[in-house]
């Protein structure tokens, strides 16, 4: 029987489909000569554009799949990935009336769209593009009911379908009994395997896969590498890699990586820094702050394997590694590492930034050489390097670490002078260094001339203060600033409210501290209330609250948080 043009299928229609190359088609289609109507499809050049645009305009969902169908079937023309994408919604909105495989086949027969294997096949496409697992069974039955024999690449798509709906006996089932086996067959059992972390069947069709002479590309080896790497298996994994170099494949950074972050998560950091210096060996350069993973070296306070990092000449480092392995070397607690990079870099002709100066200062503060710190950060302001508020929040801390509380205090307040930048974290330990140096009583002022200049206090603010006044047994002050952080809806946490609980408990102004302390606990400001119900509870066991209150046996605890007393 001659296959009908997709052209015919339309007769019916009121009005013609308003695309270019459907009107050429209902043209030519008039013609009677073989050769001209051979002629007009030679002629027709289809591109994904076009295809794209006469399915979005195709006045119905049953004749939009049909096209579909019919440029599928155009020699040298496959749909890209947009077009299956808008057919996996067509057939969607088919399914609301047609619910199954076989009733949308029928329909396409009933306007002259004849099935074939491919019509199944790309049915199987949709589903399998689109997610509808169940109606890829159903395409892949009907494939097979029609007496087609499903081809590799449709078998590769069901298996596909079979392990990403759990099934993944079958799916190896199916693989085993798949007779020409291609690469891509191995590559869908792999990644799936890989997700399930299977690794005896991981292994089992790695094998089948090397004796049918397929080996694994960059990104298959990823997959089973780090696989591997995650459940330990770093034997395996460094077999593997044995394997692809035996195979005289190039292995990627990734690989190396994968391999590499492997080893230093497990803590075997020896091993890790060989694998580097054999990844340098093999010609692959890599970023050294991803493939080290300098935060286990420093966690494992393993510092001699470093050097590797900061002195390999083949390995090509920049600013940012070196800015990263300096906040690295100061957060693990060897700041006498971070002075020394920041010495290599100088070295090396690297112009420092406000990281590497931050670094610096933080490693100099670290190591208690502070006369030295002094000297960097007047060299940084007097020369304008830089100038970021995390630089003065630095050299604060380390004052006031050391115990240098008025020396902070002095450079806080020739920072404000000079107008350098400032944000909530240097106010808040220029605020630290007051109550630390004995001056609690500039630190209402302080941080009233922090609002002042748009600087919002943060909970560690805050807390900061709460601690300072508490230690002071200011009970005032703590209810101002509880007012505080109430309006700026600031919760307390565990270890400030167990503080102002020990201050308002042991309070010679019973009535007050009690009337404070049940607000507290009764407002939004505690993030715990039944932490507060509970210590409230203790507080009946252990004082006498009517002789406190004087006669006033209720305490009213539904009003809002006010301390205004």
């Amino acid at each position: 029987m001659k296959t009908p043009s997709f052209a015919s299928i339309d007769y019916n229609l009121s009005s013609p489909i308003g695309c270019a190359i459907i009107n050429k088609l209902q043209t030519f289609c008039t013609a009677t000569h073989s050769q001209q109507i051979h002629y007009s499809y030679r002629t027709t050049i289809l591109t994904p554009q076009l295809v794209q645009s006469t399915l979005h305009n195709c006045p119905s969902d049953l004749i939009a799949l049909s096209f579909f169908f019919w440029c599928a079937r155009q020699p040298d023309y496959f749909h890209d990935r947009a077009a299956f994408d808008h057919m996996a919604d067509v057939v969607n909105r088919l399914l609301q009336r047609l619910p199954t495989v076989n009733r949308i086949i029928n329909q396409l027969e009933g306007i002259g769209c004849v099935t074939k294997p491919q019509t199944f096949l790309l049915l199987l496409r949709i589903f399998w593009h689109g997610g509808m697992y169940n109606l890829a069974f159903e395409a892949f039955e009907g494939m097979i009911n029609y007496g087609y024999t499903p081809n590799t690449y449709a078998r590769n798509i069901f298996m596909d379908v079979l392990f990403k709906v759990g099934r993944s006996d079958v799916a190896l089932q199916m693989l085993k009994e798949t007779e020409d086996l291609n690469f891509l067959t191995f590559s869908i059992a792999i990644c799936n395997l890989c997700k399930l972390n299977d690794l005896i069947n991981i292994r089992d069709v790695l094998r089948k896969m090397l004796r049918k002479g397929y080996y694994l590309n960059a990104g298959n080896c990823s997959m089973v590498m780090n696989c591997f790497c995650k459940v330990g298996r770093l034997a395996e994994a460094l077999q593997l890699l044995a394997l692809m170099i035996c195979q005289g494949n190039t292995i990627s950074v990734t690989v190396w990586s994968i391999l590499i972050d492997g080893f230093c998560k497990s803590g075997e950091l020896v091993m890790a820094g060989y694998l580097l210096e054999k990844m340098v060996e093999f010609g692959c350069s890599p970023n050294v702050i991803v493939y080290l993973r300098p935060g286990a070296v420093c966690k494992s306070r393993q510092f001699d394997l470093l050097p590797i990092l900061i002195d390999g000449i083949a390995i090509q480092t920049d600013l940012v590694v070196c800015n990263y392995l300096l906040s690295y070397f100061c957060k693990a607690g060897h700041p006498a590492g971070a002075v020394e990079l920041y010495n290599d870099m100088i070295d090396r002709g690297f112009e420092p930034d406000g990281y590497s100066y931050a670094g610096l200062l933080s490693g100099l503060c670290g190591t208690g050489r502070i006369g030295d710190a002094l000297n960097v950060y007047r060299a940084i302001v007097s020369n304008q390097y830089c100038l970021d508020p995390h630089i003065h929040t630095i050299i604060l801390d380390g004052l006031i670490r050391s115990g240098k509380f008025l020396g902070a205090i002095r450079l806080f307040r020739e920072a404000v002078a000079e107008k350098y930048p400032l944000d909530v974290f240097s106010y808040t330990v220029a605020i630290h260094g007051l109550i630390r140096g004995g001056r609690i009583g500039e630190v209402c002022s302080l941080c009233s001339q922090m609002k002042d200049v748009g600087v919002t206090p943060n909970a560690y603010t805050y807390k900061i203060m709460l601690s300072g006044f508490c230690r002071e047994k200011d009970i005032n002050m703590v209810r101002q600033i509880l007012q505080e952080m109430t309006d700026a809806g600031i919760k307390l946490d565990y270890k400030a409210f167990y503080q102002v609980k020990n201050l308002l408990l042991k309070s010679r102004r019973s009535c007050s501290a009690l009337y404070l302390f049940v607000e507290m606990c009764n407002s939004e400001l505690v993030l715990d209330k039944a932490m507060g119900a509970l210590l409230l509870k203790g507080l009946a066991l252990r004082v006498n609250v009517s002789g406190n209150l004087g006669g006033n046996r209720e305490v009213d605890t539904s009003g809002s948080m006010r301390f205004l007393m």
